[in-house]
């Protein structure tokens, strides 16, 4: 099960954005280091294809944000459409903290 997250990693990839998530598949993504990100309207998921070039903000103050809120929201940009998505975060403090250290598990 742990392959699901460690060729990500290997890969290069920061984030994985679904409609939804197995328990174990977003802390082994924790765990790498790697944002589990979920679609708030999983509709959304249709309009991003690939290629199409995806803009983060405020990812870092997220991750430092001392809240204990499990859950917190974060807009992307399709920059390729012109269009706006709302994901979800949803970790809690100690899991913010592994993933802006950029995961408990070594890198290669």
């Amino acid at each position: 099960r742990e392959h699901a997250a460690l060729a990500p990693m290997f890969l290069g990839v920061k984030a994985v954005i679904v409609k939804s998530f197995a328990r174990i598949h977003k802390a082994n993504l924790i765990n790498y280091g790697i944002l589990p990100l979920t679609f708030i309207n999983p509709a959304d998921y249709d309009n991003i294809e690939q290629g199409d070039m995806l803009e983060f903000s405020g990812l870092h103050a997220i991750l430092e944000d001392g809240s204990k809120e499990n859950t917190v929201n974060i807009e992307i940009i399709n920059k390729t459409k012109g269009q706006k998505y709302t994901l979800k975060l949803e970790a809690s403090v100690e899991d913010r903290i592994t993933l802006k250290k950029g995961g408990k598990i070594g890198k290669a």
